[in-house]
């Protein structure tokens, strides 16, 4: 079968006239937004952190472990932010920004527990489900946020909305009589 006639009825709408199909952009929309959420609860703890330093304390006091653990968590932040804006201005680097921050903020999250010495994981997850303080929220949000992020921002539908680019169609040149 040659030519579009062995196509289904859909796919041949689609292939007969390329302005008939224009992929939906819900999923990266919301990949946008949830990565906002995340970028915005990413950046909380280095800011906390940096806005409550007492007097004669500085950042070189700091081990080394937890210096990477402030840095992971500003880079997301960054990272994140700049993805959702790209997004929203349907460049394709944005969802791969999205995935990579994503991935810092759960690194960030999964290095925390380890900064105090032995990771104690399951004493450090029980205590944020608890809902105790702001700081407790803040890094569950950011869970859930970097998790939808990554399912949203890597989904095929995503990367077929920002690739898409509307069909030039030459304009006709008026007929010129003499």
């Amino acid at each position: 079968m040659s030519g579009l006639h062995g196509l289904p009825a859909r796919q041949r709408e689609r292939e007969s006239s390329p302005a008939a199909y224009r992929p939906n952009g819900g999923t990266a929309i919301a990949a946008g937004l949830f990565g906002l959420v995340a970028a915005a609860t990413a950046g909380y703890l280095p800011a906390r952190l940096f806005l409550d330093i007492p007097s004669g304390f500085s950042l070189g006091d700091l081990s080394p472990l937890t210096l990477a653990d402030l840095a992971a968590y500003l880079a997301a932040s960054l990272i994140l932010l700049i993805g959702a804006i790209s997004t929203f201005f349907r460049a394709t680097a944005g969802a791969v920004l999205l995935i990579a921050g994503a991935l810092m903020a759960l690194g960030a999250l999964l290095l925390e527990p380890a900064v105090g010495g032995s990771p104690a994981y399951v004493e450090y997850f029980r205590t944020l489900l608890r809902f105790e303080n702001f700081a407790a929220i803040d890094r569950v949000t950011l869970a859930a946020a970097v998790l939808l992020v990554l399912v949203l921002a890597g989904l095929p539908r995503t990367f077929g909305y920002l690739r898409y680019r509307v069909p030039v169609v030459p304009a006709s040149s008026p007929s010129r009589q003499w």
